[in-house]
């Protein structure tokens, strides 16, 4: 089986022509972010990405991580990796220079981010946990408490972990029960168990540094009074260097059905009663310091949707060109043809295709709008952006990680029986894709969000904008002519059920308070979708410009122009039926009771 190979050609496109990677560039502080450093820098990543971490997937699936005694062991090649991965400097690439990282835009970290992911998605876990950590602590932490964590963190020798699950309280955070006590120096003391705590513990950094959720005496009731705590494994004297061990421990480690190489941990912490934690922002805050890590987490598991399923899609392609079985219309009598002639095999391929390059630009736009809104100069258009950032989160996480899944199944379905035996390895996508609408928010969680906040944001400024710019696409198409022009006619459809979708939640949320939430998952799903199109037919605008200029690389473009087409005519008419499923309301969902659920 062939190792991952980075899709840098298509990854280049995006970042170019729908991230703005020019436009990123003269933003202060990414004056280095030139075409010729980004490109050195995905071509390098690539190499690390299929040399190194993807041949480590499939062992690293079989042997999994193990606790004894407390003691967490990673599988064979995990800590070599990863030391591999700190000495490239990879962890810290888009931290801020003040803090040795390498300052480049979040577009293109999403990029690395989906090669990371995409080759190795049990190994990519722990860097982005780490990522999450950095950006809190520069958000509210202290300057002491920057100066001492931020550069060990941004190099990756210290990794990072978020603490949020508790076993009794599930998504609901606020039903935490974890405690923290003040002591007379000026720390806490920590107590308390969480579960679900991605590389809660391993031997792969010499610290690593946990963001606990916890509850002061006194603090209010929910949400409102839950506090942020750093809690280093090792503690850390003032010089930075590592001093006693904390209090804390890995208790058990998680059997699941798929990351088994991702030590999935049970942490108890404050066992014998003197577990130090260092307040992070203010006391009852912790909610908005966690957010800030939660967001980033929420995109980077978004990526993880789309790494998965281009890795599928890979060892998909491969497969079907190799596999004979049947004999297509056209081919040559007396031969069996290889599968990828077939055209359900070349539906579902396609897509595969269609929806990993929709994906890619969702994901690495949303990252440019990141960008944008803490780079700009002026104040109204870092506004501006973080309102589409910020709407544009939800749909990446639900949407990518749901579409993870589905584009892993096809996989295992174009391999047929085989897809099914282990042997292949493509069974193990399916399985570590499942778990990405789970964790980090679970996708229902993203459409509550997005139709209970995010329409709302600004006064509805970013859904406003989505629109004129989906519109605009649409009229660009019409005037295009040919083919482009029967791509206007389903993108017009669309973002019109959409804004009418989207008219008639502003509409009836106010007057019940189960009407958005009822449909706030085909809202997403039509949503995302619906701007899925609207990107790739950018992508096609683009490309078809490329070419009447000359552009050498036609197979290229022609493919992305056909792609788009595709996603046109068999994938965006699903969004405009979802029209219905939006607008029913919550009626036929509590119409029959909870006793006749189980009859």
């Amino acid at each position: 089986m062939a190792e991952y190979s980075a899709p840098l050609k298509d990854m280049s496109f995006v970042l170019n022509n729908i991230a703005d990677l020019a436009a990123l560039s003269r933003l202060e502080g990414f004056e280095h972010a030139e075409p010729d450093v980004v490109e050195a820098v995905l071509e390098e990543a690539g190499k690390f990405a299929g040399n190194v971490l993807s041949p480590l997937n499939k062992p690293g699936d079989l042997k999994g991580s193990h606790v004894k005694d407390g003691v967490v062991t990673t599988p064979p090649g995990w800590k070599e990796a990863y030391q591999g991965f700190v000495e490239g400097g990879w962890n810290g690439i888009s931290a801020p220079e003040k803090y040795d990282g390498g300052g480049l835009p979040s577009a293109v970290t999403m990029a690395t981010l989906e090669m990371w992911n995409a080759a190795n998605l049990a190994f990519a876990l722990c860097p982005l946990l780490t990522q999450g950590a950095i950006e809190s602590i520069m958000a509210h932490g202290t300057e002491e408490q920057q100066d001492k964590y931020l550069k060990k963190l941004v190099s990756g020798e210290w990794a990072a972990t978020m603490n949020l699950t508790e076993s009794q309280a599930g998504s609901d955070v606020g039903a935490l029960r974890s405690k923290a006590e003040p002591a007379s120096d000026g720390s806490w003391r920590i107590s308390g168990q969480k579960i679900f705590i991605t590389y809660g513990d391993h031997e792969m950094s010499e610290n690593i540094i946990h963001l606990v959720l916890a509850r002061t005496p006194g603090a209010p009731a929910g949400t409102r009074g839950i506090s942020l705590f750093i809690v280093p494994k090792y503690l850390v004297n003032d010089d930075g260097s590592l001093g006693a061990r904390n209090d804390l421990k890995c208790v058990s480690l998680e059997e699941k059905i798929g990351i088994h190489a991702s030590p999935t941990a049970v942490m108890s912490y404050g066992d014998d009663g003197n577990c130090v934690g260092y307040l992070l922002g203010a006391e009852n805050k912790g909610m908005a310091c966690m957010f800030t890590m939660m967001n980033s987490a929420r995109l980077g598991v978004g990526v993880q949707g789309l790494a998965i399923a281009e890795r599928a899609y890979q060892k998909a392609v491969e497969y079907a060109r190799d596999r004979r079985q049947g004999q297509a219309p056209g081919m040559p009598k007396g031969e069996m043809t290889p599968i990828v002639h077939h055209a359900d095999v070349r539906r579902m391929l396609m897509t595969m295709r269609a929806n990993i390059e929709a994906m890619r630009c969702l994901i690495y736009l949303n990252g440019a709008c990141l960008d944008t809104a803490h780079h700009a100069s002026d104040a109204a258009v870092r506004e501006t952006a973080m309102g589409m950032a910020e709407l544009l989160t939800p749909l990446s996480k639900a949407w990518s990680t749901d579409l993870g899944v589905e584009m892993a199944s096809l996989a295992v379905q174009i391999h047929g029986g085989m897809g099914f035996v282990e042997e292949t390895g493509v069974g193990q996508y399916y399985r570590d894709a499942r778990i990405l609408p789970i964790y980090e928010g679970t996708n229902g969680i993203q459409a509550l969000d997005l139709v209970g906040r995010k329409l709302g944001l600004q006064g509805g400024a970013p859904v406003k904008q989505i629109f004129a710019d989906m519109n605009g696409i649409v009229k660009q198409l019409a005037e295009a002519g040919g083919e482009m022009t029967a791509m206007s006619l389903q993108l017009n459809l669309a973002v019109a059920a959409l804004q009418e979708a989207t008219g008639w939640i502003y509409s009836n949320a106010p007057n019940d308070p189960n009407a958005a939430p009822a449909g706030a998952t085909p809202y997403l799903r039509m949503f995302a979708t619906t701007v899925g199109g609207y990107l790739l037919a950018k992508s096609a605008l683009k490309a078809k410009a490329l070419m009447t200029a000359g552009d050498s690389d036609k197979n290229f473009l022609s493919a992305k122009i056909v792609t788009a087409r595709f996603f046109m005519a068999q994938i965006l008419p699903l969004a405009t039926a979802l029209l219905g499923p939006v607008m029913e309301g919550p009626e036929t969902l509590f119409a029959i009771d909870e006793e006749q659920l189980s009859a």
